[in-house]
């Protein structure tokens, strides 16, 4: 809606007006009102694959010893939060890497307990990314912290997070996928096809057993094959398949956002940054997932083999690179707030009508941020 204003009472969304009604509206003296000249008013921003910012990272409890990790990480993702809100960001789901058995349980309670006590971006619930992954399409991940499928540590993931585990990254096509799926289907848990070598049948097996979203489109996954599509035909051939993008102009070649927008409904592309701890950092050591990295062609490389690490991206800035591939700011920035409260089942968020939580970014048309609302709060003005 063009030139609109919102009405936000006890942190909800009550009314959007029309210039017109909202000229005639009259408001008690006590009424805050917000003239934003005219800028974008966007459901605020959802980021659900993001390791890091800001030197912050779900990793930083890894390398501590039992006395300190549960605080350290607790603080490492409050820190997430607010410097995701300076971002635009008023949820996120804090994704964590696979570790030894230990560390990684230590590692979500440490998450979890964060949950509530953020004063920036709201923090959703888990992202997993991992352990059950292909050893064959690693990316960075670790290969001595992947797993193979055990329903028995599925569980005690799930209970040590309090059953906070909003989603996870799997690979379809490991022994036991299966009884995982299902599994996780019961408890909620959005799962995702990723770090996965997946030929078709064993992602079309995967769909059938529930996992109906992806991760990092093309990225650490079997390409498309003209005699085997594999897991990216898989995601483009079925019209079900939901995928999260990287738009950051590396991670995907500009020339295939409008390719996917031919070949997937809006509605099943999500963007993420999938950032990393240095994200945003002013002065280094520059770490992820303890290792060193370095920003170079748009994308942090691990020093040691040069291998892509991750992304330092921001949604804005993707939401900038995708109405540079022709999609329109609408389409943009449902990719980074209505579709990703839909698939992660998020009904409160996403969307700018009356009931929703009063979550909002306000960027202006050099795609600048110029404020933050969550729960009804301004939490940055710019």
């Amino acid at each position: 809606m063009e030139q609109c204003a919102v009405l936000v009472e006890d942190g909800i969304i009550t009314d959007v007006f029309s210039n017109r009604r909202f000229e005639q509206r009259r408001f008690s003296s006590d009424t805050l009102i917000v003239d934003l000249n005219g800028e974008y008013i966007a459901p605020g921003f959802i980021d659900t694959h993001i390791h890091g910012i800001g030197g912050f990272g779900t990793e930083d409890s890894f390398y501590c010893n039992e006395d300190t990790a549960v605080k350290t990480g607790e603080e490492s993702v409050l820190g997430m939060s607010h410097c995701l809100a300076e971002n635009g960001v008023t949820a996120f789901n804090p994704t964590l890497y696979p570790a030894e058995r230990a560390i990684m349980l230590r590692a979500i309670r440490a998450i979890c307990s964060a949950m509530g006590k953020e004063k920036g971006a709201r923090i959703m619930g888990l992202h997993l990314e991992g352990p059950f992954l292909s050893p064959a399409r690693l990316g960075v991940q670790k290969s001595d912290t992947l797993q193979p499928v055990s329903l028995e540590l599925m569980e005690e993931l799930w209970e040590a997070s309090g059953g906070r585990i909003v989603n996870m990254t799997v690979a379809p096509e490991l022994k036991g996928m299966r009884e995982l799926a299902l599994f996780c289907i019961k408890k909620g848990i959005v799962l995702q096809a990723g770090h996965t070598d997946a030929n078709y049948e064993n992602m079309v097996e995967g769909m059938q057993a529930g996992i109906l979203h992806s991760t990092h489109l093309f990225n650490a996954m079997s390409s498309l094959h003209h005699r085997n599509p594999n897991a990216v035909g898989a995601i483009l051939i079925h019209g079900e398949m939901s995928c999260e993008i990287i738009a950051d102009g590396f991670h995907m070649h500009p020339d295939l956002l409008p390719l996917l927008l031919r070949n997937k409904p809006i509605d099943k592309i999500v963007q993420v940054t999938d950032c990393l701890r240095p994200t945003g950092q002013k002065e280094g050591p520059f770490l992820a997932n303890g290792e060193k990295v370095v920003f170079r062609d748009g994308a942090y490389h691990r020093v040691s083999d040069d291998a892509i690490a991750g992304s330092g991206n921001t949604l804005l800035r993707g939401i900038k690179n995708l109405t540079a591939g022709g999609y329109s700011i609408l389409d943009a920035v449902k990719t980074a707030s209505f579709n990703p409260a839909q698939i992660m089942r998020y009904t409160q968020q996403g969307a700018i009508i009356p009931g929703k939580l009063a979550d909002i970014t306000v960027f202006d048309k050099d795609f600048n941020i110029r404020m933050v609302m969550i729960n009804g709060k301004i939490i940055t003005k710019f």
